[in-house]
């Protein structure tokens, strides 16, 4: 059985999921430096077969699992319901469960959609949840299978993540406003816009706790850079980066209109209030959280050049 205590000095072993999504990629990038990492995607291990996640666990004998797999598209999830709950929920329990059984840590990341943004201020970690999207309850669930099941687990809760790899929301905007004439983007949801690379700092910071022999207390953190700002703040933060960087815009920053969230249903409900208190996070770390601004500058930066 491995230890703690056992682990300081030595190389941990880091078998990281979902390897080929946009925070996955961050974490392949960084991890190798506190440990062995085996970087595993879809393709060698799908979560809804447990036989594969066995495979790989029994092959690998991790010291830490890295959950950065899931069922992400929101709006999808509202008629894909069973399969959001498979990867975001059943299997996610199943991990907490092998976890369990071999005394090995997980890591696992959430959403600031298991709240429904009616509060007024930034949410804690001990607010009461209730999601309004199957997204935002699968991810709960997953939540609840972890702390119920007893594991070694750190849960991160995060939001409106957007980098260099995959697809979001600032990437999109970026084509769009080269693309066209005009863009409307909403205005009145509050949240914090999340880089992988800040995550991945945060989860290197963690396991490096742990390979020291210092982990850190057992529970949900939320991550999120400081301040907080809406989608229209995020999109004109962009386009002004891209504007600096002489790229050419049929959309400036300036003529953005700014809508709001009634003017752009989606079939997915989004909370009002998406702003997470990070003071929890803030005790652990060795380092002090960047505004919001300062962390999208260098994720605009990367999407410009890329």
């Amino acid at each position: 059985m491995t230890t703690a205590a056992g682990l300081k000095g030595n190389m941990l072993k880091l078998l990281l999921l979902g390897a080929s999504g946009q925070l996955g990629k961050e974490l392949s990038r960084t991890l190798p430096s506190v440990g062995e990492i085996k970087a595993s995607d879809r393709s060698d291990t799908d979560l809804t077969n447990w036989q594969s996640i066995l495979a790989v666990l029994d092959a690998f004998k991790p010291d830490v699992i890295v959950n950065a797999a899931a069922y992400t598209n929101v709006d999808k999830a509202e008629s894909e319901r069973k399969l959001a709950f498979d990867i975001n929920a059943e299997a996610v329990g199943f991990l907490a469960n092998e976890a369990k059984k071999r005394d090995i840590w997980l890591f696992h990341y959430s959403t600031d959609y298991v709240f429904d943004g009616r509060k007024v201020e930034a949410y804690v970690e001990t607010d009461a949840t209730n999601p309004l999207s199957v997204y935002g309850k699968s991810k709960l669930a997953g939540e609840k299978a972890i702390a119920a099941i007893g594991c070694k687990y750190l849960v991160f809760r995060t939001s409106w993540v957007m980098g260099r790899d995959g697809s979001n929301f600032a990437k999109v905007v970026l084509r769009l406003a080269t693309e066209r004439e005009s863009l409307s983007v909403i205005n009145d949801q509050f949240g914090v816009p999340t880089s992988p690379a800040l995550i991945s700092k945060v989860t290197l910071d963690a396991t490096d706790a742990i390979k020291k022999g210092d982990s850190w207390p057992m529970g949900i953190y939320h991550l999120v850079p400081k301040g907080k700002t809406t989608w229209f703040g995020i999109a004109e933060a962009l386009l002004k980066h891209a504007s600096d960087a002489n790229i050419e815009l049929l959309t400036k920053a300036s003529q953005l209109k700014a809508i709001t969230a009634a003017e752009y249903p989606t079939t997915a409900s989004r909370p009002t209030n998406s702003h997470l208190n990070t003071g929890k996070l803030s005790l652990q770390l060795s380092f002090d959280l960047p505004n919001w601004r300062d962390d999208f500058a260098a994720t605009a930066e990367a999407i410009i050049r890329k």
